[in-house]
C-alpha cells in the first residue's frame, strides 16, 4: 500500500467514481466533485457504492458541486466527459496548487486542452481503460480491470518522480498500474480503439459481439489505420493494450494480424460486466451528447493539418450526431451506412 495522498477528483461518474472510491477505501484523503447534485448528496448521505465482479463495496467520502468546493490541491484528477474538460478545466483551476498537477483520467487527448488552461507544466497524462458504468446517483459498476498507465504529457520523456507517486497511489485501485515514458503513444492507440468503439455504437450490438461480426472486420480495420496514421504523422510510436496491438493494424503489418487482434479484443471484452461502450449508453440509455467532437472530431482536425485524410472518422462522426438528433436510429442499418462509404 502506497502512502496516503491527497487528491481531488473532478467529475465523480463511472472512471472518476470508481477511481476516488477505491483509492479513499485504500486510506487515501480523497474529495470528489460532480456537477449532478443528486449523485453528490447521494455520496454525502450513504457513501459512494461500487459494485459488479471485480469489487463491491460501500465507502465514505466528502462529495461537493463545483460552487460548494472550497480549498486547493496538488493533485486533481480530471474525469469529466472528453466535451466538458476545456470547462471543467477552468472551474478547476483556482483549487490547483502553483507547484500542482491535473490528471487527465479521460478518453480521448484531453491533455491538449488541459494544458490550454492549466499549463503544460502542471498537466500529465494518465490511460485508463477499465469498465464501468455509472448506475444511479450513489452507484457505478465495476465491470471490468484494463489497463492503467500515468506519464508525462510534454517536456519530458522519462518517468518523473510525480508520475511514479501517482503510480504508487493509483496500485491501491489495481495493482498493475504503470508508468510510462510514451503517455501519447497510449492515448493515440485508445484513439484507434475508440473509433472502433463508436462504429458498435452505431449499433445495438455489444462492444464484443459488434466486433466479433465478420463483415465488418474490414470497416473497424480501415478505421484504426486511419486514426494510427494521423498518429504516425505526428511523431507518436502507438502502444499495445488489452489485446489491441497498432502494429497489426498498419498497411504493412502480416495477414490475418489486424484480425488476430479483433479475436484479443473480443476475448478482453467477453470478460466485463460492462457489455457497451459509454458512447452507446450516452446514445441508448441516458439520451445525451457523446464525446465525439473531443474524440474523434479533434483526430480529423488534426489529420487535416497534417495532410492526411479521415473520411471515415468523420463519418462516423457525421452519424453520431444524427443519431443525437434523432434523424437516425441505432442499428446495423446505420452501421452499413459507413461500411458504403469505405467501399
Amino acid at each position: 500500500m502506497a502512502p496516503p495522498t491527497r487528491c481531488l477528483v473532478w467529475g465523480a461518474g463511472a472512471i472518476g467514481g470508481t477511481l476516488g472510491a477505491s483509492l479513499a477505501r485504500a486510506g487515501h484523503d480523497v474529495t470528489l466533485v460532480d456537477t449532478v447534485s443528486e449523485h453528490v448528496a447521494a455520496v454525502n448521505r450513504s457513501g459512494l457504492a461500487i459494485s459488479g465482479p471485480i469489487a463491491a463495496f460501500t465507502t465514505p467520502l466528502p462529495a461537493f458541486t463545483p460552487d460548494a468546493l472550497r480549498g486547493a490541491w496538488d493533485t486533481i484528477i480530471l474525469a469529466t466527459k472528453a466535451h466538458h474538460t476545456e470547462t471543467a478545466a477552468r472551474a478547476l483551476l483556482p483549487h490547483l496548487t502553483t507547484a500542482g498537477c491535473v490528471v487527465s483520467a479521460q478518453n480521448g487527448l484531453n491533455e491538449l486542452a488541459i494544458a490550454g488552461v492549466v499549463g503544460e507544466a502542471r498537466t500529465v497524462g494518465a490511460f485508463v481503460n477499465f469498465g464501468a458504468d455509472y448506475l444511479e446517483p450513489g452507484s457505478i459498476l465495476y465491470g471490468g480491470r484494463g489497463t492503467v498507465m500515468i506519464g508525462e504529457a510534454f517536456g519530458a520523456e522519462r518517468v518523473t518522480p510525480r508520475v511514479v507517486a501517482i503510480r504508487d497511489a493509483w496500485r491501491d485501485f489495481d495493482d498493475r498500474a504503470a508508468a510510462t515514458a510514451n503517455i501519447w503513444g497510449y492515448l493515440w492507440a485508445k484513439e484507434a480503439y475508440g473509433a472502433m468503439l463508436f462504429a458498435t455504437a452505431l449499433t445495438n450490438d455489444s462492444i464484443a459481439d459488434g466486433l466479433a461480426r465478420p463483415e465488418y472486420r474490414g470497416l473497424y480495420i480501415a478505421l484504426a489505420r486511419e486514426i494510427l496514421a494521423v498518429a504516425l504523422a505526428r511523431g507518436v510510436h502507438p502502444e499495445a493494450f488489452d489485446g489491441f496491438d497498432p502494429a497489426a493494424y498498419l498497411p504493412h503489418a502480416p495477414p490475418g494480424a489486424a484480425e488476430r487482434s479483433l479475436d484479443q479484443l473480443v476475448a478482453h471484452n467477453r470478460k466485463s460486466a460492462k457489455t457497451h461502450s459509454g458512447i452507446w449508453r450516452d446514445l441508448a440509455v441516458r439520451k445525451r451528447p457523446t464525446e465525439v467532437d473531443a474524440q474523434l472530431g479533434i483526430v480529423a482536425e488534426l489529420g487535416a493539418a497534417a495532410g492526411v485524410p479521415t473520411p471515415l472518422t468523420s463519418a462516423v462522426v457525421a452519424l453520431i450526431h444524427e443519431i443525437e438528433r434523432g434523424r437516425r436510429t441505432q442499428g446495423l442499418e446505420t452501421l452499413d451506412v459507413l461500411a458504403r462509404i469505405m467501399q
